[in-house]
């Protein structure tokens, strides 16, 4: 595929492959995009901002509208392409195009609620005579810089609410995965969605990334990736509106009282998902004295059920990772733990990167597999003493994204939910869940700002306040 800039869909001056993660081969090639093309995208977006920004709310929402609808239209070819790029098995791929189809319904909808709201002026000691009202207005230039994980559902997070919002956007997809933002770029344009009013930018982050951020022209970044590489973008951006969502090693917290069946359902299941490739997947699961070893024993078998194999397949529980390497390192990680005392109950077999589902027992806080973002197929289970032992080490971390308990006990519940330095918090279930319309973004290293659609056009527009003086 070619990359989309300044209304044309354009070759860049060399080129990169596109590489199944499960049997290398090659799916598509891309442009490999300069900061010249960066530049030129920017140029082009500046009068796309414009072009957004004299549509009507309803206008929008009509724009967007269209694209969902095309979404839906083309679940098969999307969810197959999403699953040959980024090695995700089809069943999950298909739920991520329904899940990018419903961001987009809801930013239509968002597009028709940029109010503002009356100020109350004369309560001011000496103020009369004078009436003040906000109103919304888009940010202009949106930076949308994407990871390879969720590649369509990630970009219409960023995409849906910067155009609801009345702004231009350019999209710097994951190099590993840079098809599924094409691939709506394609749809938004047969949408009717102005021809400079997005933009995709493949290649390097090293040398697109960089010239994207730092540009004066771009005035909202939202970028999805590693807690590091937030850092580097920080500190590129200069001034301007950043949301940050970033890494996690998210704590899940059994109790004694917990409902053992639905731990046995559940806590794989968002452990596993897209080969654990996910910022909110399971990874430290802790568990005080009385409930340890029951626990274990219902993990065991519920793990090894999981198999790793060919993501097309349907029988198929998880896919390969990404990358290769980031397969070694997960292996690496889980062999130093074994080597410090862990004990490994399930897997830690790999096949290229294909790496098989991994439970670890007696792992303590100080292991990579623990204190960092593992980012692979394994979880580890802490045995502590008690809930408040519990509590301190699901915060013993730099991280503050999504954190669980299993309790029947309310009291139980809410002092997790007030004491868990986390910005999302799960009573009865795992780490990873999400709906689209809520509230999404951490706390601590995890980043700033929150994603879903509502809240994201919020962060893609400012405040202007006016006036009137009699």
């Amino acid at each position: 595929m070619k990359m989309y800039i300044a209304g044309a869909w354009t070759n860049g001056q060399s080129s990169m492959d596109v590489l199944n993660p499960y049997d290398g081969s090659v799916v598509d090639t891309v442009p490999r995009g300069t900061a010249a093309d960066v530049d030129r995208a920017l140029d082009s977006a500046v009068r796309g901002a414009r072009a957004m920004a004299e549509l009507t709310g309803f206008e929008r929402y009509e724009l967007l509208h269209r694209t969902a609808d095309l979404i839906v239209a083309n679940t098969e070819s999307l969810a197959t392409c999403l699953t040959r790029e980024e090695g995700k098995i089809i069943s999950e791929a298909r739920i991520e195009v329904e899940r990018a189809s419903e961001i987009i319904y809801l930013s239509a909808e968002e597009a028709k609620r940029l109010d503002g709201e009356v100020i109350p002026l004369e309560g001011g000691p000496g103020v009369k005579g004078k009436f003040g009202f906000t109103m919304r207005v888009p940010c202009g230039v949106v930076a949308a810089v994407t990871p390879f994980n969720f590649p369509l559902h990630l970009v219409c997070h960023k995409v849906g609410p910067a155009l609801a919002g009345g702004n231009a956007v350019v999209v710097k997809p994951a190099s590993d995965t840079p098809l599924m933002a094409l691939r709506l770029v394609e749809l938004l344009l047969e949408a009717g969605v102005p021809a400079e009013a997005v933009h995709c930018v493949t290649g390097s982050g090293a040398e697109i990334g960089d010239a994207l951020v730092s540009d004066p022209r771009v005035r909202k970044i939202s970028f999805t990736g590693s807690r590091d590489i937030g850092e580097r973008i920080c500190k590129q951006a200069g001034i301007k509106k950043v949301t940050m969502e970033l890494g996690s090693n998210a704590p899940v917290i059994v109790m004694p009282d917990a409902d053992m069946d639905k731990v046995r359902t559940v806590i794989p299941q968002t452990a596993f998902a897209n080969a654990g490739q996910v910022c909110i997947s399971t990874q430290r699961v802790i568990a005080p004295a009385p409930v340890y070893d029951e626990l274990v024993e219902t993990l065991v078998p519920a793990v090894a059920a999981l198999s790793a194999g060919d993501p097309l397949d349907p029988a198929t529980s998880v896919g390969p990772m990404i990358r290769e390497s980031d397969a070694a390192r997960v292996g690496d990680w889980i062999d130093e733990a074994v080597g410090q005392g862990a004990e490994l109950l399930v897997g830690g077999g790999r096949s290229g990167q294909l790496f098989e589902p991994t439970l670890l027992a007696g792992v303590s806080p100080e292991m990579r597999v623990s204190c960092e973002e593992l980012f692979g197929p394994a979880m580890g289970v802490t045995r502590v003493d008690d809930v408040e032992q519990a509590i301190e080490l699901a915060n013993d971390s730099i991280y503050g994204l999504s954190a669980a308990i299993f309790t029947q006990d309310i009291d139980t519940a809410m002092r997790f939910a007030r004491s868990v330095d986390s910005g999302n918090i799960h009573i009865n279930w795992g780490s990873q869940w999400r709906t689209d319309l809520m509230p999404y973004g951490g706390l601590k290293d995890s980043g700033m700002g929150k994603e879903g659609p509502k809240y994201a056009v919020e962060e893609m527009t400012e405040y202007k306040l006016v006036v009137i003086h009699d």
